[in-house]
């Protein structure tokens, strides 16, 4: 049985986090999608990863995703991104990271530099979605769609099975979250994975982020007949091959 814990921020906001604690080593921090959640596959995969070679853990739910506190549609990168800081401050503390970003959780893994630069010695991207709410939503709105979220400052959109809220304020702090126009020289481990048959994420935006860091260790590897989650038990081995080459 998986055991959650829940982080008190302020009076209002609670945010479900997973960890495992370890002295003098380093941490797989596991940041997921947009509107995923910690019930998947992937989170236990990297924590099962994590007791294995004996490193610490630590994944969260941000505001308004699973059962942390709060309503969807007033989070944003901005926000989601203080919360993950806010977590790896008080769990991981002066330890090393490994960062696992999942699609939008890659674009919150870079937020990260900011704060932890100097920790940071891995980065693991899955089908990474970073500026997505530009790219792939804001621009290919049509006019009427446009109309419709500035006048309403909401709009839902379908994708597959799913409805997404999307709101004027999450698209207007995602222009303030560029970090594809960044540049990083540490050196450090970064393999994006990516597969080939996504149809949420272009590749190109795994080439993308590859392209931020200056003087890193690089590796992109494209997953034949992949999907976006990548979290089949034959792309979870590889995932788990990568994470295993990046923090040996």
């Amino acid at each position: 049985m998986t055991n959650f814990t829940q982080l008190k921020l302020t009076k209002s906001k609670r945010i479900r986090y997973l960890k495992l604690s370890q002295k003098n080593t380093s941490y797989i921090v596991f940041l997921h999608g947009f509107m995923s959640n910690l019930e998947g596959k992937k989170p236990k995969t990297f924590l099962d990863f994590a007791k294995k070679n004996k490193l610490g853990f630590l994944a969260l739910e941000y505001s308004g995703h699973g059962k942390s506190s709060g309503k969807f549609i007033n989070g944003n990168i901005s926000k989601w991104t203080k919360e993950t800081s806010q977590l790896i401050k008080k769990v991981v503390k002066k330890n090393k990271i490994i960062l696992v970003g999942s699609s939008m959780g890659a674009w919150i893994s870079l937020n990260q530099f900011k704060f932890f630069k100097e920790q940071i010695i891995g980065f693991l991207g899955i089908g990474s979605a970073p500026e997505f709410l530009e790219g792939l939503m804001w621009k290919k709105f049509s006019k009427k769609m446009k109309k419709e979220i500035k006048k309403n400052g909401i709009i839902n959109l379908k994708h597959g099975d799913y409805e997404y809220p999307i709101s004027m304020q999450l698209i207007k702090d995602g222009k303030k979250n560029k970090v594809l126009n960044k540049k990083i020289y540490q050196k450090l481990n970064v393999t994006m994975v990516h597969g080939d048959k996504d149809k949420s994420v272009p590749v190109s935006y795994s080439r993308k982020v590859l392209k931020i860091f200056k003087k890193s260790e690089k590796k992109l590897v494209i997953v034949k007949n992949g999907d976006h989650s990548l979290s089949s038990s034959k792309w979870l081995k590889i995932l788990k091959k990568e994470l295993k080459l990046i923090t040996s």
